[in-house]
This record gives C-alpha cells, structure tokens and sequence, in this order.
C-alpha cells in the first residue's frame, strides 16, 4: 500500500493541496489516515478516488455533485468523459490508475487504443512520456514497488519492440547509428524509442542495449564506424565523474557526433565537447539526428 504526503498528492493529480483540505473539511472527500508519529498520509485509494476527482472537475463537474457519487459511479463517469473528448491529461490519469492496481489488460487496453487513435509516435511522445515523468514522483518518493516498476516499464517495452521490429532495415549506405548504455545504466525504455526514430528516419542503426561494457562499444565502433552515437543516462555518472566520462567519449569517439540525454546531465552544468550535444526529448533527438 502507498503512503502518500499531501505534496505527492497534489503533483499526481494536479490539485492544489490548499484546494485537497478543503475539499476534505467541506465534503469529507478523502479522510487521511496518521502514522504512529501523528504525520498525515493518504493511501492508494485515496489517490484515484483524488485523481478521478480531479478529472472530472477539470471538464466542469463541479465539486458538490462528485461528492455524491459512489466509487462505480465516480469510475464511470471518468470512463464516458475519455470515451467522449481527446485529453491528453485524461489518458494520462488512466495509465496511473491502470499502474497502482497492477491492471495488466486494463493498461494494455488503453495503450493499444491510444496507438490505434493518434498513431505510435504521438502516443509515446504526449502521452507515455508524461506519464512515466508523472510517476517519477512514486519512485521518489518510494511509492512505487520494484512489481509495479518492472510492469510498467516490460509493458512499454513490449511496444516499442514490436513498432521496432515493423520498421524495414536500412541499406549499409545509410547513415550509421549506434545506440548503446554504459556499463551499470538499466533503464533503456528511452534509448528504445530513439531506437524506432532513427531507424523510421531511414538510418541503420546498431543497438547494444544495456550496460554495455566501453571495450566493447570501442570494439563495435571501430568495426562498423558510427556517423552518430546515442546514449541515456539516468543512473550515472555521478556530478563528479561526468566531465571526465564526456571526455572520454569525446576522444574515443572523436569522428562521430556523439548525443546524450538523461537525468544525469540535470544534477549538474557540464560543457560538452564540440563533438558531444545534450538534447531533452524525442523532438529535440529527431532535430538532431535530421
């Protein structure tokens, strides 16, 4: 069971923890529960009867008529709402709500609809992303368990192996991508969608996947000679080591353009070298890579 603050609370479902007490106060919406040192938290249900709330009061529903509803009732009207407008924010919800109960089909359902509805590209980039942002504050805040962690993320994964897999190989002549993360970084759901981006660019791409050692991306590099790498790094290096990390990219690799993302670059200023750009998201990686 998740014990969330009333801050987790407010940065999940996007209502003002100000706005959450009175609701609370006036309505009896939520009523929190204390730790044996007395400091308030919420628990999962709490959190998507507040995420449901929050949905159907951001199209207008106004706050006294919710609060007469049952939980079923509450669900359903959630249901019509998305069934009937095109909300990011709404399919956004869904997949959090999908991911605290474990739903496998129910997240899958939605996944699949939203890919068949705006297309794979669109559904990764507005929707998916956001999401996996959003419950980055469960993975902070140890909200989220190593279950629901690898549910989500084989979930995702699955889906851009498949779009991968669709995409026609390129010719040699093409230009070379090789994506790879260095030794000790797991999380690759990222590296996989720019994955799908260069090779639906048309590029042949060489992707190594996770922890790969620096001997053998030296090795595979001076045998198939790259025009680009790409790499994501989320895990490490650390703040101390990054500038000395970037410069051994920068020489080892010194005839390709090298590009980097990931929330390790955030924990500090580092310059790259004239060969090594950061970029923060797909559009700004298929800019790159055009």
């Amino acid at each position: 069971m998740g014990k969330y603050s009333i801050k987790e609370l407010e940065k999940l479902s996007g209502i003002k923890a100000h706005t959450i007490r009175i609701w609370e106060k006036r309505h009896q919406l939520v009523q929190p529960e204390r730790t044996k040192t007395n400091i308030r938290f919420y628990t999962d249900e709490d959190l998507k009867k507040i995420i449901n709330v929050s949905v159907l009061n951001n199209h207008g529903v106004k706050i006294s008529k919710i609060v007469g509803l049952s939980l079923p009732d509450l669900n359903q009207k959630v249901s019509e709402l998305s069934e009937a407008q095109n909300s990011i924010e709404i399919y956004i919800d869904q997949l959090v709500l999908a991911m605290i109960d474990m739903e496998e089909e129910k997240f899958e359902k939605i996944l699949s609809n939203l890919i068949l509805k705006f297309g794979f590209e669109k559904t990764i980039v507005e929707i998916v992303y956001p999401f996996l942002e959003k419950i980055g504050v469960l993975w902070l805040t140890n909200n989220i368990t190593p279950a629901q962690e690898h549910f989500i993320s084989n979930l995702v994964r699955q889906k851009l192996i498949v779009a991968i897999d669709s995409l026609p190989l390129a010719p040699k002549t093409a230009t070379r991508v090789l994506l790879f993360l260095p030794e000790n970084e797991l999380h690759e759901l990222a590296l996989l969608f720019y994955y799908y981006l260069a090779k639906q660019a048309g590029m042949r791409t060489y992707y190594l996947g996770q922890t790969v050692p620096h001997k053998d991306l030296k090795s595979v590099y001076d045998e198939h000679k790259p025009h680009i790498l790409v790499t994501s790094l989320t895990s490490g290096p650390s703040p101390v080591t990054m500038p000395k990390y970037l410069a051994r990219l920068s020489e080892d690799f010194a005839a390709a353009k090298i590009l980097i993302s990931g929330g390790a670059l955030k924990k500090g200023r580092f310059e790259p070298a004239s060969n090594i750009s950061f970029f923060s998201n797909a559009l700004d990686f298929k800019r790159l890579i055009q």
